[in-house]
Order: structure tokens, then C-alpha cells, then sequence
């Protein structure tokens, strides 16, 4: 493979391994607004944002996350065939059926893009009590599409690189 695209792969995953461990600390951000809410609840002194905040903090813990999670390989695959397969035809399937991914993860950016653009002209809020504004979430979400997309662009790399028989 060229320089460049083996320049790509290590950046990419570097940059997808420290992205993903950091969002797995996001999960104790959760656990501590959600018993703050529980000790302000019990002291009836219910606060406003903690549940919208628990779910916003959910949200990137989750799309953050998932750039990692194809990474390493630990998404959710359903192998009935796939298994069966050996590593050269397993690198067929996933060289062709990753352009799906590709494809599906450009449209979700697209209208991620459109929606933030939209946030930011408008200043949009949510509905709720305590009314946040939304394009952080929405700017955390295209993030999280852009670096799926680099990593799925990985994933076809690495694929042509096992069909030409080399390593990557």
C-alpha cells in the first residue's frame, strides 16, 4: 500500500483510540449527574438539567464511542455466514458491504451538518424546562460521523490490503 494511505491508517486510529478513550470516562460524567439528581431529588431540590444533561452526555459517550468500537472490532456483526468465510472472502464482503456504512454515515452527516447549521442561525433550544441550547450536542454529533467515516475508510483500506496480500 502507498505511504500515504499507511500515514492515514495510523493517524486515523491514533486519533480514534484516543477519541474513544476519552469518551469511555463520559459514563462516570453520567453516573455523577444522575446521582446528583437522585440526592437533589431526595432532598426536594429537583434540578432542572440533570436528566437532559444524562441524556446529551449519553449521546456523545455513545457516538463518540463508536469510531473506537469499529476499531477494535467489537461492533455487533451477525456472522451467520460470515464466520464460515475464509479471511480472504471475509475481506470481499466487508470491502463492498463497507461502502454501505460509508454511505449511510454521509447521509446522517448531511443532515447532522444541516441541522447544527441550523442550530447556530437560530439559536435553537430545546423545549424543555431548562431550554440549553442544542448545537453543542449537534456539533459533537457531526464530529462523531466525520471520525466514523475516517474509520470506516480504514476499514476498506486494510480490506484491500489483505486481498492484495499484504499487511497493514
Amino acid at each position: 500500500m502507498p505511504g500515504w494511505i499507511r500515514a492515514y491508517v495510523r493517524w486515523v486510529e491514533a486519533l480514534n483510540y484516543r477519541v474513544g478513550r476519552v469518551a469511555m470516562y463520559l459514563l462516570f460524567v453520567i453516573m455523577g449527574i444522575l446521582v446528583w439528581s437522585s440526592v437533589t431529588k431526595v432532598a426536594h431540590l429537583p434540578a432542572l438539567w440533570t436528566l437532559e444533561m444524562a441524556q446529551f452526555t449519553l449521546v456523545a459517550y455513545y457516538l463518540l464511542g463508536a469510531p473506537y468500537s469499529l476499531q477494535l472490532g467489537t461492533n455487533v456483526r451477525m456472522d451467520l455466514l460470515y464466520a464460515r468465510l475464509r479471511p480472504r472472502m471475509q475481506a470481499w464482503w466487508d470491502a463492498i458491504t463497507i461502502f454501505a456504512l460509508i454511505f449511510y454515515l454521509g447521509v446522517m452527516l448531511y443532515g447532522a451538518i444541516d441541522s447544527t447549521v441550523y442550530s447556530f442561525e437560530v439559536g435553537e433550544r430545546s423545549p424543555t424546562a431548562w431550554r440549553p441550547y442544542l448545537w453543542p450536542i449537534k456539533t459533537i454529533i457531526c464530529l462523531s460521523f466525520v471520525l466514523m467515516i475516517l474509520q470506516a475508510f480504514v476499514h476498506l483500506f486494510r480490506d484491500i490490503a489483505v486481498l492484495r496480500g499484504e499487511e497493514l
